[in-house]
């Protein structure tokens, strides 16, 4: 049995997402130890249970020690099982970072799979929906991938109560990446959305309004919009699509601060990806990496984070040195891709 160290350099939950994720396509099972150390609340939360429980439950998986707060589970995989799979958070834990252990598998896992999952939608720490559906999918459908995914409800911090529902079809191979040059800009595009109870403040078009201004470019195509939650909150978006690339980043509402700063901070948070002349995102750079594992090829970054760095690591535990980073360049290369020996 393979065992990963939770607590190594970035020490946080994605370590636990790629292991359990990795172990149920390469069927190898997995040992993880020191969970979360290095977060202020180690252990598994809400939001790493359902994850981890859900990915058992259709990965044919079975769980050692997966109860709130472990900092040590055990995961031996199983034979997939196809089908829609409902998945309730039952807080505002992130529904994308449910996403992340989630969509890997089901993409090897040769098998056509539906999920509908209740949770937060736009919170804290974790890439908003629209990161996922706007830009995280923009790269799987490059390499190949056939995903979609739409909210159908929207969660805050503290209630949640956001619904999403995502599809995947499986495969085998995926196309080599070759995500160095962006191409040419094709169109940017921003999403500022706030409660209902926020909008004789007109919360949203301020958040746009600001965020335009700050960017001052002329090619923004902008949408606002009030929605229903169970909490009040706003949030904006921002995507700059290119012809081979694609970058995001948002700000969230917070009582007490004004949607002008809410805007301006998306603003600013875009603009630095955009003066990267990179094709990922420093978030996208992490998240990619288990798919580029597999497809082989090469990627420009805007940063090396920790987290990426830690990703490579985790991947490696698995599938043996493939990565080689150029933290000048900020390109990351494939050696030589991992083949899929077997699927449920």
């Amino acid at each position: 049995m393979l065992e990963i160290d939770g607590s190594y350099h970035e020490g946080g939950g994605q370590i636990l997402r790629t292991s359990v994720a990795l172990s149920s396509v390469t069927r190898r099972p997995v040992r993880i130890i020191n969970i979360r150390a290095k977060r202020c609340n180690p252990g598994l939360s809400a939001q790493h249970l359902t994850a981890i429980k859900a990915l058992a439950r259709f990965s044919g998986a079975r769980l050692v020690n997966a109860k709130a707060g472990s900092t040590e589970i055990e995961f031996f995989p199983g034979e997939f099982i196809g089908g829609k799979h409902d998945i309730d958070i039952k807080t505002a834990g992130a529904i994308s970072l449910v996403l992340q252990t989630l969509t890997f598998p089901a993409v090897f896992c040769g098998k056509e799979l539906s999920f509908a999952i209740k949770g937060g939608t736009h919170v804290r720490w974790s890439p908003p929906m629209d990161y996922f559906t706007d830009i995280f999918c923009f790269f799987l459908k490059k390499l190949g991938i056939s995903i979609n995914a739409e909210v159908k409800k929207y969660g805050f911090y503290p209630k949640g109560g956001g619904l999403v529902e995502i599809s995947i079809k499986p495969t085998e191979t995926l196309k080599k990446a070759d995500f160095t040059e962006r191409g040419k800009m094709r169109f940017i595009n921003t999403k500022s959305i706030a409660t209902e109870g926020l909008k004789g403040a007109r919360v949203a078009e301020r958040q746009s309004d600001a965020l335009k201004k700050a960017l001052n470019k002329k090619e923004v195509h902008s949408e606002t919009a009030y929605v229903h939650s169970l909490s009040n909150s706003s949030h904006i978006f921002a995507g700059i699509f290119y012809e081979n690339a694609a970058l995001g980043a948002r700000a969230l509402g917070e009582r007490g601060k004004p949607a002008e700063k809410v805007g301006t901070e998306a603003a600013d948070a875009i603009k630095k990806q955009i003066d990267s002349g990179a094709c990922l995102d420093e978030w996208m750079a992490d998240q990619i990496l288990p798919y580029l594992a597999f497809s082989g090829g090469a990627v420009s970054v805007a940063k090396i984070t920790s987290h990426t760095l830690t990703n490579i690591w985790v991947i490696e535990q698995f599938l043996g040195k493939m990565f080689c980073v150029n933290e000048k360049q900020k390109r990351i290369f494939v050696l030589g891709p991992a083949k899929l020996t077997s699927k449920g």
